[in-house]
């Protein structure tokens, strides 16, 4: 794999203005760097909103693609033909419901779960990087990844001709490094957590000149995440919800949907609103609720032990800002453990049919918890966000869902197992009871 590095299109872009550290303001070109060479914090888009006020309504948006890509002006690319294969406007299904089992009134679902091409959320953030990657001249793409973003980076390199070497931990759900596999790629399969892989990459990223699009290209990126709030502002019929509720692993997507929120509230997009942020981690991997729970500012990193992969990053780097977020809109973030994750699953399956891996089964499973602790309102409009499909975390749920009833092809067998089948029913709904 070779690389060669072009800089004709390295200068200011669209409405992009540039890069900005969030912790010092230190400017930069919209370049392939991601952290501030005067204090070492990391490096975000910074855009020309007064331009996007003049040049963007909702009927501009209405008229772009049934993609992410209707938002191409909030995002930091400067092509007329990004590489678009269907990524976002996924539903947000009013679940009913789930909110009847919870006693909630207005829920709903952004369900990511069915996002294309590779059925998670990071088909939209890796839309965004792969399109600006192009741009930068970048030939070859990769990305250390706990197994979506691994899917995303190899199907979308494939569609748009990239080169592409991806690094997952070797102890991945089959699912998910078969969906990798299946375009292409070189896999590096990494005997280590997701933070020495990562770790790992950010040294081949130094020697390689390649395209990491959560690490050189991280700016660019993350600001994907921020389609999702663009998203439920519009499906909301250009309103913000009161209340969301999402997964945190980095906690990239959790400010960034919170980004998006302010930037249509800047240029007039929808009214202003106070939406309060509520995050979601599993136990065995938890540094950010751990955080919030002890009222500390910073965070203490972990050794991940989830079955909740996708999430389980130990050393998050955008910890410090989901904290801030949740803190400064009135929300909260929990945790669940293992045994709940899978009741998270089920309970969304079995109430809304929608089949969501570990993290939507984290984020349900909190939600739960919140609405227990009365810490929703059941009279609010809450988002919960589903960012991943069951599908590739099929062991997560093994052993916990029952079995088919196996009958001969006869009237009185199939009438015997049904039998057998309602009694079953009967004693578990007394279980529940009880």
């Amino acid at each position: 794999m070779t690389q060669a590095i072009t800089t004709q299109n390295q200068g200011k872009i669209s409405t992009v203005k540039g890069l900005k550290c969030k912790e010092c303001g230190a400017e930069y070109e919209a370049k392939a760097i991601h952290v501030c060479e005067f204090c070492f914090g990391p490096l975000e888009v910074a855009y020309d909103y007064d331009a996007l006020r003049r040049s963007v309504t909702r009927e501009s948006i209405q008229a772009g693609p049934n993609s992410i890509w209707r938002y191409r002006a909030f995002l930091p690319v400067e092509t007329e033909n990004p590489i678009d294969v269907g990524t976002g406007m996924t539903p947000l299904v009013r679940a009913n419901r789930l909110a009847r089992r919870l006693g909630l009134k207005k829920l709903y679902i952004k369900n990511d779960a069915v996002n294309m091409p590779t059925l998670s959320f990071k088909d939209r953030v890796v839309s965004v990087a792969l399109t600006r990657a192009r741009e930068l001249g970048f030939t070859t793409v990769s990305c250390a990844s706990t197994g979506n973003l691994a899917n995303s980076t190899a199907a979308i390199a494939a569609h748009a001709g990239l080169d592409c070497c991806v690094f997952i931990p070797a102890d991945l759900e089959a699912g998910k490094i078969l969906g990798t596999l299946i375009y292409g790629p070189t896999v590096m399969a990494v005997q280590g957590n997701y933070d020495q892989v990562n770790r790992l990459c950010c040294e081949v990223a130094n020697t390689q000149g390649w395209g990491f699009v959560n690490i050189n290209l991280r700016p660019y990126y993350s600001e994907g995440s921020k389609t999702l709030g663009y998203e439920v502002a519009e499906q909301l019929g250009w309103e913000l919800p009161d209340h969301i509720v999402a997964p945190l692993a980095s906690g990239s997507l959790f400010t960034k949907i919170y980004k998006g929120f302010q930037e249509f509230i800047k240029v007039g997009l929808v009214a202003d609103k106070s939406v309060r942020f509520s995050g979601a981690q599993a136990e065995g991997c938890s540094p950010i609720a751990q955080a919030f729970r002890e009222n500390r500012d910073f965070v203490q990193p972990v050794k991940p032990s989830t079955i909740a992969k996708s999430i389980a990053i130990g050393n998050p780097a955008d910890g410090i800002y989901a904290l801030e977020v949740a803190r400064k809109t009135g929300g909260n973030i929990e945790s669940v453990n293992d045994a709940e994750i899978i009741e998270g699953m089920k309970l969304l399956a079995e109430t809304e049919g929608i089949f969501t891996e570990t993290a939507g089964g984290t984020t349900i499973a909190v939600l739960k918890k919140l609405v227990e602790a009365g810490k929703i309102d059941p009279e609010e409009t809450t988002v919960v966000y589903i960012t991943g499909n069951g599908l590739k975390t099929q062991e997560a749920v093994q052993g916990y869902i029952g079995e088919p009833l196996t009958i001969e092809p006869k009237l009185d067998s199939f009438e015997r197992a049904l039998e057998r089948s309602r009694t079953l029913e009967r004693l578990d709904w007394q279980q529940v009871l009880v």
